[in-house]
């Protein structure tokens, strides 16, 4: 009976995080957009750039509907995104 309680417990914790609302990647994904687009991505990484946002779209719409594993999701994706358009931009700079 011990054993079941605690499998339970880890359980609802486990599930838990996943149904928490993805606040600090959504975070980190609108800085990382912002700072691309302090570095003109817009017009030196529009690909990566453009993609950056739609996945924040997708983001709050998943987000707005309390869909929080496909938002997390999205989120990160946005931020990487981003990242990599700020990283396009570092190696046009450096040659």
């Amino acid at each position: 009976m011990k054993r079941i309680f605690s499998v339970a417990a880890i359980a609802i914790l486990i599930g838990g995080c996943v149904t928490s609302a993805p606040v600090q990647e959504m975070s980190d994904a609108r800085q990382a957009i912002a700072a691309a687009e302090a570095a003109d991505a817009r017009r030196l990484a529009p690909e990566s750039f453009d993609a950056a946002q739609q996945y924040l779209i997708e983001a709050e719409r998943f987000l707005q509907q309390e869909a929080y594993g496909p938002a997390r999701t999205n989120a990160v994706r946005a931020r990487n995104r981003a990242m990599a358009a700020l990283r396009a931009i570092n190696a046009a700079n450096d040659r």
